[in-house]
């Protein structure tokens, strides 16, 4: 089983805000997730995140691989 992290999508239409989830890679984008582990919202200057780094990085150290958004949020954060 492919394991992703990446970003769900949440909010009103134009207005997007996103939580970091930890899923299967052939669940659709909104659907079934294993864990939430952050938040990451877009529309505030500067753009705000917040993530669990515990879990962040248990999960990338059994395999989980994060896509390209989340891995540049968790390079901000100091995680990878």
């Amino acid at each position: 089983m492919a394991v992703k992290i990446r970003l769900k999508r949440m909010g009103q239409k134009k207005a997007p805000y996103y939580r970091i989830v930890v899923a299967n890679a052939t669940s659709p984008r909104d659907g079934r997730f294993i864990e939430e582990i952050g938040t990451y919202d877009p529309n505030t200057d500067p753009s705000t995140f917040s993530v669990n780094e515990e879990a962040a990085k248990k999960w990338i150290a059994n395999g989980a691989q994060p896509t390209e958004v989340v891995s540049k949020i968790f390079k901000k954060a100091g995680i990878q």
